[in-house]
């Protein structure tokens, strides 16, 4: 069994008082975590929003009938919680009203989940967010070695688990994730008419990682209105297919202040998304490859050490540019991803250094790259 690192945080939170949420797209190991943690309960209730009896018992229920409904349970999961209506004010529910029973929800769609707990659950709950599978949490089921010599291999497939515990049956199992998970939530939203631009979209995403975007063009290219274009992407960055990231601007005129690059959280669901699984010593997009993953696995780290760090991107007028922006506590850390070991030695743009004094600069590369995403083991 792979350890997850967002384990030791959940189970810290039992007993609490305050409902945990987790989130994070369908199939990353939300519900397999807490099989793990707690299967072995016989108090604990295990019920899912996607089964439409679970769904009409929330409808009609108060807190006399869910407090028979316990009985002498001391534990309610609830997997893919953003199917039930106001969900929010019955979790609230048994917070408040039943002492001594801890709430766990997971939710695979944060733009119904997140609107449905907030402000229900205000100063009552934990939030946490998990992904496929991490270089890290795969380093420490293996080894760093092993798991770095992997790195061209999940540059390909991505790190969703079951992608990882299938050896030889990847693209299979990246074709069912794509094509019966991916889009689930997201076309399951009224106002969503025309599911076949949402694709599109995806596509032109997928062949621009790493690149500024612009609502405008990806629109022209799949005939969609700026306006909606971006709706579009803010549905995708919800339900934790892509993610957006800033330009980072501060002092000078030229720099880029209203970009956005566009990363995907999972690599084998980029490459599944344009049906490309070619091995990256034949691909032409293996920089851009090598920059979404050095992102998206900091992205989870930050994430799962709860660290207050800001990410940027660094671009100027003058086509100046920086990969990634560590932004914590006043002092800045500037990354470059390459893909080609020999050029390790890359230096900062000057206008950058002599700006931003005393950043830290550093180039990760394959050869370096545990060093910089896994931290202490």
């Amino acid at each position: 069994m792979i350890k997850r690192q967002l384990k030791p945080a959940v189970e810290a939170l039992v007993g609490s008082g305050k409902a945990i949420i987790i989130m994070g797209a369908r199939q990353v190991g939300k519900s397999t975590m807490l099989h793990e943690m707690f299967s072995d309960r016989d108090d604990a209730l295990w019920l899912n929003g996607d089964d439409p009896d679970v769904r009409e018992l929330f409808n009609n229920m108060t807190s006399d009938r869910m407090r028979l409904f316990l009985a002498n349970k001391k534990l309610l999961i609830v997997d893919e919680a953003q199917r039930i209506a106001d969900i929010g004010l019955k979790l609230k529910l048994v917070t408040d009203q039943i002492p001594g029973v801890q709430v766990i929800a997971t939710g695979s769609s944060s733009f119904q989940l997140a609107s449905k707990v907030n402000e229900s659950l205000t100063g009552r709950k934990r939030e946490f967010q998990m992904f496929p599978l991490s270089f890290k949490e795969m380093a420490r089921h293996t080894n760093p070695l092993t798991e770095t010599r992997l790195i061209p291999h999940r540059m390909v497939y991505g790190y969703y688990p079951e992608v990882v515990t299938s050896p030889g049956e990847e693209r299979e199992v990246l074709r069912e994730l794509s094509s019966s998970y991916l889009y689930k939530d997201i076309l399951q939203l009224d106002g969503l008419s025309k599911p076949d631009r949402l694709v599109a979209l995806l596509q032109a995403l997928a062949r621009q990682i790493g690149d500024q975007i612009s609502y405008r063009e990806i629109g022209m290219l799949v005939g969609l209105d700026p306006k909606t274009v971006e709706r579009y992407i803010d549905l995708l960055e919800k339900s934790f297919v892509v993610f957006r990231l800033g330009s980072y601007a501060r002092n000078l005129r030229n720099e880029l202040k209203a970009s956005k690059k566009i990363y995907f959280y999972d690599l084998g669901i980029r490459n599944a998304v344009i049906a490309d699984f070619r091995e990256v010593e034949n691909r032409d997009d293996v920089g851009a490859l090598w920059e979404n993953f050095v992102v998206s696995e900091r992205l989870k780290q930050i994430s799962y050490d709860r660290s207050f760090v800001n990410l940027w991107f660094w671009r100027t007028q003058q086509q100046k540019e920086i990969d990634l922006i560590e932004e914590a506590d006043g002092m800045l850390t500037a990354v470059e991803c390459k893909w080609n070991p020999g050029k390790a030695n890359v230096k900062a743009p000057k206008m950058f250094t002599e700006t931003y004094r005393p950043a830290t600069f550093k180039v990760v590369t394959p050869a370096n790259a545990a060093e910089y995403l896994l931290g202490p083991l």
